[in-house]
């Protein structure tokens, strides 16, 4: 039931001192003088740095990411059961680890109280690893809406079911939901975003390449068999109409850099209006069946889409709209049904498009389809084992620091106004830190789950998680609602509410070690600290004030300013190959890449000025600014599968793990103090083309 619809973060990592070819110049030497608190503080913290994952054969000068990971690449290899690996990846795993543990000690409890918690996190878990049961019942649980769908009689009646198939969690060309109001941060307000279509992207649909044609193909035929699995008619002629129809669909999308635009995506209209922009949609059938026809007004968020789509579903047959919708409630219910269907749709989706060799074991699934159900039921408990209070305290100075250094980074700009330096700062004085887990806890008590009824309780979950957003319509902004769970291993920013949040689960090492220096912990979660406050001041971030609401606090050449040095980042990333015939996009990337940036430049700020103006120890034979960008690297360690890296490159507004760290280190002057970066060196850009934002 926990809905996320923010962007997350990943993790990958590099390190350099005493690696270096004979012939190469070596890092800036450590100085071993050490006042008796440093010794003190080298016998009580460890380094936190795992040397076996260097490559001493590669130069940190050339490439800082190889030299602190490039072991850990060359001798990992990604499970089977997996597209990635990596430190962002792999503490997912121990996540999974740790609430398996909570769910099988909860289902061993005998005699749960029927509608209790512990009773329904026992009977979800036992719904999916029934698979017996999931056999016999074969399609039986969808096929009360494979019947509504086809008792649809007129265009009118395919809107309306539009409504229905996004409460019960299926597809539909459009998505309804309820958000805060980007221009008024006081209210919630009903929104539709596009949608509809089964590959990753539109490109998918239209691109010649080898690669794509053979990704079509491939769709075409995992459609048919999956209509020949579950006995429907005319699988081969009903796998063509729905690529057709999703062809049509997709071309009327906005692209994956458009629709990061918060400017253009919000559009406001009066509902009675809408008649105006589409005709041809049940307006009054759609929203009435979504129980939102009392607002006066909605955000259309890609405005051409809607009425693209528009002329779709006046120019496309009824029949061929009723194909493409049975499609929708099979595939969106395909991991819940048989294991004939549920196989089908991993060879597909997982295995064919993303590269992954084998299924996860039933178990792991299972742990996820809980986590999503009942996240926070799982994370009263997995906070209680995984997360300690001293965690909690230092994180919270961790981010103060952050935040005072941000303020100090801001006054120190030589492009910005006084008034925007003003309103930037009362902006970050109103950032909302969110660590650990949420104050107050979801309520669950509304939810029936049944231990033999897999699809119905994902079903009533969809439903009660709609009749909770509506609730949501008039009433106060709920702060203390949280879009990860504690158990998730990400953070985030919402530029509505002004939060940056950070759950438990990423609070572990390599980004938060309580055993190690400040160093690696400044270069690590203090960087994601400083990545999440720097969406903030992203090009999107940016846009929103102090109280969350889109406005223009930028004077005129401030604002141009910045965006010569967005646009200097853009070029920079858009020069970097992921394979030979891809590069990174530069533009869809640009949000990521300015918080990456400034998020380790700040943390670098904040490391230094916690020392007090004393000497950092020396540790494992390096400085603490060496154990810092180490720290960094460390985290964006990562290893993942060709297909899905370059699906994440057409999809993903975060750049590779490795350009996460190469590229915001090559625009920072202290990695080159500490690491005599030269002209000559490969990561080396002039001071005149550097990037520095915030």
């Amino acid at each position: 039931m926990k809905k996320v619809l923010v962007g997350g973060l990943c993790a990958s990592l590099i390190v350099g001192l005493s690696a270096c070819n004979s012939d190469t110049p070596a890092p800036k030497a450590a100085d071993t003088t050490k006042t008796e608190a440093a010794v003190a503080v080298q016998k009580a913290l460890s380094s936190g740095i795992d040397f076996a994952n260097f490559d001493k054969s590669v130069r940190p000068q050339d490439d800082f990411y190889s030299y602190v990971n490039g072991t850990w690449v060359k001798n990992t290899t990604i499970p089977s059961d997996r597209t990635s690996s990596g430190a962002f990846y792999d503490l997912r795993e121990k996540s999974r680890d740790d609430v398996k543990a909570i769910i099988e000690e909860v289902a061993a409890t005998p005699n749960l109280k029927a509608g209790s918690d512990e009773q329904k996190v026992a009977d979800l878990y036992r719904s999916f690893m029934d698979v017996e049961t999931l056999n016999k019942l074969g399609i039986k649980p969808i096929q009360g809406e494979l019947d509504n769908v086809s008792a649809i009689k007129s265009k009118d009646e395919l809107v309306t079911y539009f409504a229905r198939s996004q409460i019960v969690g299926g597809g539909t060309p459009m998505a309804f939901y309820i958000s805060v109001d980007a221009k008024d941060s006081s209210r919630y307000a009903t929104h539709i975003w596009q949608y509809g279509l089964s590959l990753p992207e539109k490109d998918y649909y239209f691109n010649q390449d080898e690669r794509f044609v053979n990704i079509r193909k491939a769709f075409v035929e995992h459609i048919e068999k999956m209509y020949t699995l579950a006995g429907l008619a005319s699988p081969k002629a009903s796998a063509e109409a729905v690529l057709a129809l999703e062809t049509s669909i997709a071309e009327k999308h906005w692209d994956v850099v458009e629709t990061r635009d918060s400017t253009k995506t919000y559009n406001l209209y009066q509902v009675k209006d809408l008649a105006t922009l589409a005709p041809d949609i049940n307006w009054d059938g759609y929203l009435a069946t979504l129980g939102a026809n009392k607002q006066a007004d909605i955000i259309i968020n890609q405005p051409s889409f809607i009425s693209g789509l528009n002329d779709v579903i006046k120019n496309t047959d009824l029949d061929t709209w009723k194909t493409y919708m049975q499609w929708q409630v099979l595939t969106h219910a395909a991991s819940s049904l048989s294991e004939p269907l549920d196989t089908e749709n991993f060879e597909f989706f997982s295995k064919t498009l993303n590269g992954q060799e084998e299924q996860q074991p039933r178990w792991k699934r299972g742990v996820s389809s809980v986590n999503n159900l009942l996240g926070e039921v799982i994370g009263k408990v997995y906070v209680k084992r995984h997360f300690t209070p001293e965690a909690k305290t230092r994180m919270q100075t961790l981010v103060e620091n952050l935040r005072g250094s941000y303020a100090d980074s801001i006054e120190s700009l030589d492009w910005m106004s006084a008034d925007t330096k003003v309103a930037a700062k009362d902006k970050l004085a109103k950032f909302t830190p969110k660590i650990g887990y949420p104050d107050r806890w979801e309520n669950y008590d509304k939810l029936a789950i049944k231990a033999d009824d897999l699809l119905g309780n994902n079903l009533r979950a969809s439903q009660l998680s709609h009749e909770q957003d509506l609730e949501k319509l008039g009433g106060p902004i709920r702060t203390w609602e949280w879009g990860m769970t504690p158990q998730t291993v990400n953070a985030y920013y919402s530029p509505t509410m002004n939060e940056i949040v950070f759950p438990a689960a990423i609070l572990q090492p390599p980004f938060f070690n309580m055993e190690a220096d400040d160093a690696v912990n400044y270069g690590g979660i203090g960087a994601v600290i400083g990545h999440e406050m720097g969406h903030g001041f992203d090009d999107q971030g940016a846009k929103f004030d102090g109280e969350g609401n889109m406005r223009d606090w930028w004077t005129e050449q401030d604002l141009k300013e910045f965006s010569i040095r967005g646009k200097a980042l853009i070029e920079q990333y858009n020069n970097y190959a992921v394979f030979e015939d891809l590069n990174v996009n530069g533009e869809l990337t640009l949000g990521e890449n300015i918080g990456d940036l400034s998020g380790v430049t700040i943390a670098y700020r904040a490391y230094k000025k916690s020392l007090n103006g004393q000497e950092a120890p020396v540790i494992d034979g390096l400085t603490g600014d060496q154990r810092f960008f180490i720290g960094f690297t460390q985290i964006w360690r990562a290893k993942i599968k060709e297909e899905s890296m370059r699906n994440r490159v057409a999809t993903d507004p975060h750049s590779p793990a490795q350009f996460r760290s190469l590229g915001a280190l090559s625009n920072m002057p202290e990695f080159y103090n500490t690491y005599d970066v030269k002209p000559t060196d490969a990561m080396y850009i002039a001071p005149e083309k550097r990037v520095k934002i915030w």
